[in-house]
């Protein structure tokens, strides 16, 4: 497997729901700018903005759209079961995130391109399947949030059937050059 993100930026101009998303996500990504990506920031996303709260069911709508219409994790990295898309690079109008879809539909544990977050990352879990989950830093995720601290690195994995891993990274840092095995920070 290439140890690249592959995936090509969407034009925007193509499709109006992902407009209206990026505008919800730039709202969210101002609430939470100063916030560093970890345990603890992980712990707040899932009790003050996971399931039932306007910005998850927000994003849940948009992506559950976006998959229907297209845009939404469009590039296959290792066939339809395992695609990425980049909605936005790093702007203002994100706060300097980049934000991208990872599609991944498995019953049995998948695992896709071990990479490290050199600044963390911020992933919103979105099921498509009520039985799919992410494993996160802090295990398995199903509906809401996943926030690996500064310096992790992992293998994406899922299991239970398909979701969408819709993940903001501070100034679009991913490193795919990360090796198993390597100590991970205290950050986790």
């Amino acid at each position: 497997m290439d140890k690249t993100d592959a995936a090509a930026v969407l034009d925007l101009a193509k499709w109006p729901t992902a407009q209206a998303f990026l505008a919800r996500a730039g709202e969210f990504l101002q609430e939470i700018q100063d916030l560093t990506p970890g345990k603890d920031l992980e712990a707040k996303l899932n009790r003050e903005y996971g399931p039932g709260t306007p910005y998850y069911d927000d994003f849940c709508s948009y992506i559950r759209q976006g998959l229907e219409e297209g845009w939404v994790a469009e590039t296959e990295i290792q066939g339809r079961m395992y695609r990425r898309g980049k909605i936005a690079t790093p702007c203002a109008e994100t706060r300097f995130c980049s934000i991208t879809t990872v599609f991944i539909e498995s019953q049995e544990v998948f695992r896709g391109q071990y990479h490290a977050h050199p600044y963390g990352e911020i992933n919103c879990v979105i099921q498509i399947d009520k039985t799919a989950e992410l494993k996160g830093m802090q295990g398995w995720q199903g509906a809401g949030w996943t926030s690996p601290g500064p310096g992790t690195h992992h293998y994406p994995e899922a299991r239970g059937g398909a979701l969408v891993a819709l993940f903001f990274l501070p100034a679009g840092r991913i490193a795919y050059n990360a090796e198993p095995g390597a100590p991970q920070p205290l950050s986790i």
